[in-house]
């Protein structure tokens, strides 16, 4: 079966191959999903570029992150527990951790109604510095609407999660339709024109840009779906452990029939533990016992403003005697399995923590040009149909005159 194309007198045969169909369908499947999930992901793109430098902004705008440091030693959690917990209303906090020498030190409170508190303290003084409502901080916010579009969880995350597997395929497809047809087409995939047309431009943009974002996005998509689907976490836990099921995170538990040695403070013998285990400028600090059968759990982080590098030991809280855990998180990174320690490194991947300052701009552009997709890509729809409004008439076998377009 052939098929005709005229192009003015002349006219064209030329036989449909598959290579055609295959663009065919997979421009459909480009437009449609794209105005589906274009909105959510021009929003993703957004707060994802927020996000990317939270640390940073955080340094700039929260004077009370840092204090005065002092040659006296930081004081123990059994000094600084009691001042923060005064900030509760009768409630006690679930960890206080340490930084570097001019640091503050950092409380937190948070419970199953989602309540979170942080509470930061002189650690020299044990001067509360300030008190925050984690519901009310702007990054917190900016997360909440990144993860669950501020609806409840069950109901944001999968609609997150459902546009994210979408814009994964469109970078499929998108690679599929930006693949040059010869050798002529190359350049022009690469380059944008910025002396043509703002159309042209505007299609330069969606393609030369949407190509280069792919290579950051597909990390920054693949990250996401970790979170958004169960199935595609364990899915892929099962890949990189080669054939591991991802397992649960379990608590040690505590032998409640012991009697703690006498004068012995589980929080304190944790910490003076893990700063003997802390390098200088890293992070460490104690997770306490959530209930009277749970253990104490101690952490140093050897990367601080990243979550990955850490490692976590957990305490018998009455005989202060070492239990091993289960789970991505416990014990060291470096003794993690590679599974293991991908897993842990998700979150850090996701806004390009994991390389530092060149990742987190690598994120924050790759963010950015998602952001923009949708909206360069409706302008290509939007002018193509317009152009095809104003086309040429259609002919039919009957009368081969001219005839204008309805609309």
């Amino acid at each position: 079966m052939e098929s005709k194309t005229k192009t003015g007198l002349t006219t064209v045969k030329k036989k449909p191959g598959g290579k055609s169909i295959l663009r065919s369908v997979t421009g459909w499947l480009h437009l449609w999903l794209g105005i589906g999930s274009g909105i959510i992901v021009l929003f993703l793109g957004v707060t994802g570029c927020i996000l990317a430098f939270e640390e940073e902004i955080r340094s700039f705008t929260q004077p009370y992150l840092y204090v005065q440091p002092q040659e006296s030693p930081f004081l123990p959690p059994s000094r600084l527990k009691p001042e923060a917990d005064k900030q509760l209303g009768g409630k006690a906090i679930n960890g206080i951790e340490y930084l570097d020498r001019n640091r503050a030190a950092l409380a937190y409170y948070y419970d199953e109604e989602e309540n979170y508190k942080q509470i930061f303290l002189d650690p020299y003084t044990a001067e509360v510095l300030q008190v925050k409502d984690m519901r009310k901080d702007f990054f917190r916010i900016v997360l909440d609407g990144h993860f669950y579009l501020w609806l409840p969880p069950e109901i944001g995350q999968p609609v997150v999660a459902s546009a994210t597997l979408i814009f994964v395929i469109m970078m499929i497809t998108g690679l599929v339709l930006w693949w040059p047809k010869n050798k002529a087409a190359r350049k022009q995939r690469f380059t944008i024109k910025w002396n043509a047309k703002w159309r042209r431009v505007n299609y330069d943009l969606h393609n030369v840009l949407g190509f280069y974002m792919t290579w950051v996005a597909v990390f920054i998509a693949i990250t996401g779906l970790v979170w958004g689907f169960e199935w595609f976490a364990q899915s892929l836990y099962f890949v990189t452990s080669a054939g591991k099921t991802l397992p649960p995170h379990e608590h040690p538990v505590s032998d409640t029939t012991a009697v703690m040695q006498k004068g012995k403070n589980a929080g304190d013998h944790v910490y003076y533990l893990m700063a003997g285990k802390a390098k200088q400028k890293e992070k460490f600090g104690v997770f306490y016992p959530a209930t009277p059968a749970d253990a104490i759990e101690g952490f140093v982080n050897h990367r601080p403003g990243t979550y990955y590098n850490a490692d976590y030991y957990h305490y018998d809280q009455y005989t202060l005697q070492e239990l091993p855990a289960t789970g991505v998180y416990a014990g060291s990174f470096k003794d993690a399995s590679l599974a293991d320690k991908i897993a842990r490194m998700n979150y850090d991947i996701h806004v390009g923590a994991v390389l530092g300052l060149p990742g987190k701009i690598l994120a924050f552009f790759g963010s950015l040009i998602c952001a923009s997709l949708p909206v360069t890509g409706f302008m290509v729809w939007r002018g193509r149909k317009k152009k095809k409004a104003k086309a040429s008439p259609v002919t039919s076998s009957k009368n081969t005159a001219p005839r204008p377009a309805l609309g």
